[in-house]
């Protein structure tokens, strides 16, 4: 088994090297689209480098509905090629790339009028199945069925009565998408990308009009390198504009945010064997099963405000509870709710208001020499948006590069999955674990749970769980430092895992014990836990109080009462 490892030394080292010779392709932006540009250039021969300004996937890519899905909703806007790509790679993803981190979910569709409905929507969701199997990659979901309204109250008995007259159940995907780029970043670190996070880009180096690298600033340690390459790509979703900025140079086109924000629930506070996914005036509106708990998702509302720190008010989560409510016999309450997190699309918009068209689809430019910007687009198609950004970069090499093959290639973890999962009940009786933990360690790490594995026989208290979140090991805490690149304690508690959003307590109870973890991995001594924690926690209360709020302006105020941390 193959692996790669985005400990502090490493992390370190492929700064150090990065500034050492001159790059075929830097790929600034750390989220789902720059981390498969890297795996991309990396499988392709290419010396790679990738820098984050803050954590893997801290932006959009780990904020999403956690869908990997073909979008059934741009049918209805007859956007046929976006749904037939999508499905392909949701295929790819479920069957070849990602087994381990991409499942199969079931949704239903309330149907509100007899007759003509059923055969609408059926047709729909018919010709969905339909290209999902055309694509060669969708044979492994079931089809889709018609239900009666008994039968529909049976799959999910959370439903008024009078809220639907049948149903339709369909299948799609879903994923931890933190946990996926993280997983990303370190497929391309494996195939020889030097990775980099809290790396921040602060300037471009230029010859003349030709954009020749970057000036990076190390956010952790201190000091600035000089980064030269060939090709920078940017990769910066809702920061697009922003990067464009630094090198002085107008876009040939805007990203535009949009905030999405969902609410996570206790599974117990909707009784249903299925997803749902409802209409809304708007748009749609998905229940979507995770784990112990419901996401609960999502608006679509311009957002113009600070990009780091896109705050949920309480009128969104009103939104979202009046809508879902609308169909739940037993009506949820802002009791029910243990995390709220909100996210923001890079939506493509035009140079004018006349020719503004807002965009699920992706967009690669050459805007200026020596750089690639590609933007746009949607979580599920992050592996075409990386070939096309490649393909523009290799356009400028003055050597011949080889094509694509990410299609081929598995993710850290995926090889040796399926007969690892086969074997869980022998796992289990060996380690001493139960084997619910030892799937929930597969459903999490495929193939590379033999490590965490190796940690607590090392070490048997880290096979202990966590106090305050009993989902989570305390050997996960560990190794997302020693392996998967976690600088601060938000890193673990928000994207290594979802403590954050799974607790009532949104992580908080947990703080403190996974500081004293964290500590001897990172070098932490004990006011640098006890900042650590404190950050945490202030944090999680500016959070809450945004949520306290009317608007988004007031919202935003009191989400940015809490500063980012600074590391000593």
């Amino acid at each position: 088994m193959r692996t790669a490892t985005l400990g502090p030394a490493q992390r370190a080292e492929a700064l150090a090297r990065m500034a050492e010779r001159e790059l075929d392709l830097l790929v600034v932006g750390g989220g789902v689209v720059g981390a498969g540009t890297a795996l991309d250039a990396a499988t392709r021969g290419l010396d790679t480098g990738l820098v984050e300004a803050r954590d893997w996937s801290s932006g959009t890519s780990s904020r999403s509905s956690k869908l990997i899905h073909g979008g059934l909703r741009y049918l209805e806007m007859l956007d046929f090629a976006l749904v037939r790509e999508a499905l392909k790679e949701r295929g790819l993803l479920l069957e070849r790339l990602a087994p381990h981190l991409v499942k199969p979910v079931p949704f239903l569709y309330p149907l509100t009028h007899k007759g003509w409905e059923r055969w609408y929507a059926g047709s729909g969701v018919a010709l969905y199945d339909g290209m999902s199997v055309s694509s060669g990659h969708g044979r492994g979901l079931p089809v889709h069925r018609h239900l009666s309204h008994k039968r529909a109250l049976r799959v999910a008995p959370c439903l008024k009565k009078d809220a639907l007259v049948g149903a339709l159940q369909y299948y799609d995907a879903q994923v931890d998408d933190a946990r996926f780029v993280m997983t990303l970043v370190r497929t391309a670190a494996l195939y020889g990308a030097e990775a980099a996070n809290r790396a921040r880009v602060v300037g471009f180096l230029r010859e003349g009009e030709r954009v020749v690298g970057a000036r990076v600033e190390d956010v952790e340690a201190g000091g600035e390198y000089e980064v030269r390459a060939r090709q920078v790509v940017n990769a910066t979703g809702v920061w697009t504009d922003d990067t464009q900025a630094l090198i002085g140079e107008r876009g040939q086109f805007h990203v535009r945010a949009s905030k999405g924000i969902h609410l996570v629930v206790p599974k117990d506070r909707i009784h249903s064997t299925t997803g749902l996914i409802l209409r809304t005036e708007k748009s749609v509106l998905f229940v979507i099963p995770w784990g112990r708990h419901w996401i609960v998702g999502t608006t679509d509302t311009d957002w113009d405000l600070d990009k780091a720190h896109p705050a949920a008010s309480s009128a969104d989560i009103d939104y979202l509870l009046e809508h879902v409510n609308s169909v739940l016999a037993t009506p949820l309450t802002r009791d029910d709710v243990e995390g709220v997190y909100a996210g923001l699309r890079p939506l493509l918009a035009g140079e004018s208001d006349a020719t503004s068209k807002l965009s699920r689809e992706h967009t690669v430019a050459h805007p200026v020499p020596g750089v690639v910007v590609v933007a746009g687009g949607k979580y599920t198609t992050y592996r075409v948006m990386a070939k096309d950004a490649v393909d523009e970069a290799v356009h400028a090499l003055d050597r011949r590069v080889a094509e694509c093959v990410t299609e081929d290639t598995p993710l850290v973890g995926a090889e040796g999955y399926r007969a690892m999962w086969n074997a869980r009940a022998q796992t289990a009786a060996r380690t001493g674990l139960h084997v619910v933990r030892v799937e929930h360690l597969l459903n999490r790490y495929g193939a590379l749970a033999d490590e965490l594995l190796d940690l607590i026989v090392t070490d048997p208290a880290l096979g202990e769980p966590l106090a305050a979140a009993d989902d989570y090991l305390r050997a996960e805490v560990v190794y997302a430092c020693t392996h998967e690149g976690a600088r601060h304690l938000d890193d673990v508690l928000t994207r290594r895992t979802r403590i954050s959003i799974e607790t009532f307590d949104r992580g908080t109870r947990s703080a403190r014990e996974c500081a004293e973890l964290m500590a001897p991995v990172l070098g932490w001594d004990a006011d640098q836990i006890d900042r650590e924690v404190q950050h945490y926690e202030k944090r999680v209360e500016a959070e809450r109080e945004s949520q306290r709020q009317p608007d988004d302006l007031t919202a935003d105020a009191a989400r940015l009462g809490a500063p980012d941390i600074v590391p000593l």
